[in-house]
């Protein structure tokens, strides 16, 4: 059963020149030691919901499984803190394990093992979506709509997964990185192709962010704040449609234009 990830307590709290008793919502920040195959792999910090997702799409997303079927045992001890995982190959030999890592919820180069194997697992993106600039603006809106946890703490991360249409699935976390794991254990769990879905994200489009959407395979992400320009080149290199700004009625797009309808290389149809 997923924990609270959000904790309200009575603060003091200055305000107009005087000191007042009052009560104050935060997030909760919770430790998740990950065990593959007799290994600590690492200890994620993370909000304590949907954890079997973020086990899923963080294993996936570091090249440890391709699907659920390669999992033999999944175990998540909420009570302390741990995920006892076996998996059908010997990965004790891999250079991803030859030291327990902490997998912080900072922002920045938050892991230490960022480019061992980023390569290796970001795909160039192959989805034939198209989408209008309506479409955009709504999946944003949409996202808006769902972050009321974030309007009482300030403090997480938002993220969804959607075809621009009818599907459309959002998670939360103090870690970036962790919202998009969550999402793609979802489509792991059950089986849901990621290939013509687009991620919607609340934070910056940093390069870590679109490897992480690299590695889970989609073709478009778009964020309501500011890319880098890292992340642009390789938004290029890996095919990725990246849009940014996305702010009540206008947005940036900084690679591939040609899916977004209207654009000068996907004219609207006469």
């Amino acid at each position: 059963m997923d924990h609270d990830i959000r904790y309200n307590q009575t603060i003091i709290r200055y305000q107009d020149g005087q000191l007042i008793e009052t009560t104050d919502d935060y997030v909760t920040e919770f430790p998740l030691t990950v065990v593959v195959n007799g290994h600590e792999f690492a200890t994620v910090i993370c909000s304590p919901n949907h954890l079997e997702e973020l086990i899923l799409g963080f294993l996936a997303s570091e090249g440890v499984i391709f699907k659920r079927d390669d999992l033999i045992r999944f175990e998540v001890d909420e009570q302390r803190g741990y995920a006892y995982i076996e998996v059908n190959k010997d990965i004790q030999q891999a250079s991803y394990l030859s030291t327990k890592r902490l997998v912080a919820s900072c922002c920045g180069k938050s892991r230490e093992f960022y480019f061992q194997n980023d390569a290796a697992i970001a795909k160039t993106s192959m989805t034939t979506i198209h989408i209008t600039p309506e479409q955009i603006l709504h999946m944003m809106a949409q996202l808006q709509a769902h972050s009321q946890t974030f309007i009482a703490t300030g403090g997480l991360h938002n993220a969804a997964i959607s075809d621009g249409k009818d599907f459309y699935v959002h998670r939360q976390d103090i870690g970036r990185h962790n919202a998009l794991d969550k999402l793609y254990g979802y489509c792991i769990q059950r089986h849901i192709s990621v290939r013509d879905k687009i991620l919607i994200f609340s934070g910056r489009m940093s390069s870590e962010i679109l490897i992480k959407a690299a590695k889970i395979g989609v073709g478009m992400i778009i964020s309501k704040s500011a890319p880098t320009t890292l992340a642009v080149q390789l938004a290029q290199d890996l095919n990725i449609t990246a849009v940014g700004f996305v702010r009540e009625n206008h947005f940036n797009i900084y690679s591939h234009p040609e899916r977004i309808v209207g654009t000068p290389s996907n004219p609207m149809p006469s």
